[in-house]
Parts: structure tokens; sequence; C-alpha cells
């Protein structure tokens, strides 16, 4: 019987795709592996962390997972001091980080690695500098000790084996998944009216989901919305640290602060009535590693207009209209092709729907469970 650890620091912290990825990672193996032991390690108490015990109760755990407490000092402390005191004392075979290995872990344990992207490489300028510098100075550790690394997608694969210089075998990639039945059920006028009263929303708009950090790319959108006679919904967190300043500047710029409407975090079980609502997905990001809001508006029936980077092309296929992402004009351009254009907007509304059926969290259990299993061999 495998023993496999799991950092699940990320879950509950409203933190976008790290946090998605984990919650439905866990979640699935819970349905597939009844005969593994798992310890899912926090930082948190969740007898005293109402948000955390909220979405751990939504993983629907069985009695062959135990959710493991580590008080913290620092995150650095934790992560290099006290997860491997623990691990220690609690006997597993595989531990299942992000990004950054813990120190001290013992030979006998295998580390499987997950690494969402790389971008800080590529757009250092958009990163706090602290991150930065542990992002640069520890990852290339990280992945020398790691027996496996696992990325989102075939393109971000390439981009890590590429730059890091690293075995192609060492590297395998899990596309994230969707809720497929959740994005694509249908919902009541009074179920769509109490989203709308609930984050103040227009009749008609265009949706944007996700950070709003430099590298989304948001600014550019912004600067397409002056030749559009609709609304901008600026789906995220604007208190955030790394919120990107220039979204206020090409707001003010343009003269279209009555245009752009910024509701903030969206609560999980309201995002399926969000998109379903909106006339059309914008994502201009420069770079990313996968794009799970991508999926997410092609399971709910919203057509998309997004930047034309590897990643997309490999997940939306045919099923979006693609700009250059630092063309304002074409983005501009291709939304008004779907907001005027109803056989292109329903072409491909039923081309997104077919492609995200392609992407199950199960799917990614799977893969990453025969990963945990090789490795262990």
């Amino acid at each position: 019987m495998a023993k496999i650890g799991i950092d699940i620091r990320a879950i509950g912290k409203n933190r976008t795709g790290d946090e998605v990825y984990f919650f439905n990672l866990v979640k699935n193996l819970a349905k597939i592996d009844k005969g593994s032991e798992y310890s899912l390690y926090t930082d948190r108490d969740p007898k005293k962390d109402s948000a955390l015990a909220k979405e751990i109760k939504k993983l629907n755990l069985g009695q062959n997972f135990k959710v493991i407490f580590i008080k913290k000092i620092n995150r650095f402390c934790w992560n290099f001091w006290y997860l491997p005191m623990c691990l220690r004392k609690n006997q597993i075979n595989i531990y299942h980080t992000q990004y950054i290995a813990p120190f001290w872990l013992p030979k006998k344990i295998k580390l499987v690695l997950t690494i969402h992207d790389i971008s800080f490489n590529f757009f250092p300028e958009y990163i706090k500098k602290t991150d930065l510098f542990f992002l640069k100075a520890l990852l290339p550790r990280s992945i020398r000790q790691a027996d496996k690394i696992i990325t989102v997608s075939a393109s971000e694969q390439k981009q890590i084996i590429d730059f890091y210089k690293i075995s192609p075998e060492k590297v395998d990639f899990t596309h994230n998944g969707v809720d497929f039945e959740g994005f694509g059920r249908n919902f009541s006028d009074e179920q769509k009216n109490a989203v709308k009263a609930k984050y103040k929303l227009p009749e008609k708009f265009l949706l944007y989901i996700g950070t709003l950090q430099p590298r989304k790319n948001i600014p550019v959108i912004i600067e397409a919305m002056k030749s559009l006679d609709t609304n901008l919904v600026l789906a995220g967190n604007r208190e955030a640290r790394n919120f990107d300043k220039k979204i206020d500047n090409a707001i003010e710029k343009n003269n279209l602060g009555n245009k752009v409407i910024f509701p903030g975090w969206i609560d999980e079980e309201d995002k399926p009535v969000l998109l379903q609502l909106a006339d059309c997905f914008v994502f201009p990001s420069l770079y990313e590693g996968f794009g799970i809001p991508i999926i997410e508006a092609m399971a709910a029936g919203t057509p998309i207009v997004c930047s034309d980077i590897p990643v997309f092309r490999e997940i939306a296929e045919s099923s979006a209209l693609f700009c250059d992402p630092k063309n304002s004009r074409q983005f501009a351009e291709n939304i008004l092709k779907i907001l005027n254009d109803q056989p292109l907007k329903e072409k491909l509304v039923q081309s997104g729907i077919e492609t995200a059926k392609k992407f199950a969290w199960q799917k990614t259990a799977e893969k990453t469970l025969g990963i945990y299993r090789q490795t262990v061999k």
C-alpha cells in the first residue's frame, strides 16, 4: 500500500490556479484511490480556520485520507524545518508539493514536484522581488532533487525542459480539468438575477476572470474597449499585492471608468452563472502554463477571444478567436465578430463545448496516480 503525502497549503486561500489544481486533484484522488494512504499537510488549523474547514469538507475525503496541521512561524521555516521533522515521524513513500522542495527531505521519500509555469523567468519585472529571489535561488535545486516533475500542459513541459536543460523523461504533464456538468448546467432566471445583483453586473458585458497581475495583460482589453459599445467586468482581487497599476492608468486615459466593473473575488459556485451571463470571455495573457478559465468558459458555452500563445492553441484548438497579445485593435475586431455574427458565435460555442469535454479532473487524478505508482517502483 502506497503512502502519499500532499502539500495542500494552497487550498482555501483564493489563489486561483494552484488552489483549483490541488483541490480538484485531491478530490478526485479520493474518488478513485481507496487503496493508498494519504496525508494532507497544511500550515493552518482546520479547527480554527473556517475557510479551510469549508474547503476540506468539499473534498469528500475517505477513511484513507488524513489532514495533518503543522504549525508555522513563517512559510520558509515550515517548509525547510517543521515539515521535514514531521515527515521523519510519519512514514510516507511520496511527497507531492509545488515549486520549492523541503530541505532535509528523508532520502527514502520520493519527491513529486508540480511546476504550473515558469513565467517568472521571462517576465521577472512582474514578480515580487522576494518571491523572484527564492524562485531563482531554490527552484533549480528543487528540480534536481525531484524524482518526477509534473506540469500542466505540453507547452509548459517543453519550456521547463528547454530552460532548465533537464532530461525529458523527468518531466510529464497532466492537463488541468473542468467540472463540465457544473459549468454547463442550466440556471433559472432567478439564479441569474441573484448573481447579477450580488456582483452589481450590467445587462451586457465582456468578462475576464483571474488575477490582475501585469502578465495578464489586462490594459490591452481596456484599450480595445474604446471602440466597443459594451461593458467590461474584471473579476479578480484588486487589492492583491501584484495588482497591475497600468489597469487604472488605462481606464483613466481612455475615460472608461463607467464601463469597467470590478466585482472582486467570485465565489466558486457563482462562476458558472457569471460565465453564462457574459457575451464573451476575454483572456489576453502574455504567458500561461495552462489557462483554467478558458476551459471553464468553453464548458459554460461562452465564446472566447484570447491571446495567440502556444498553450491557448493547445487547449482551445479551433474553439476561440486568437489575437496578437499586444494588438488591442485585433482584440476589438474579434470581439465585434462575436457580438455581431450570430452563426460564428454559435459555431464557437458548440466547438468549445466539445473541446471542454476532453478536460476532466478525474483524468488529471488518474494520470497523477499513475505517476505516483511509477515513481515508487
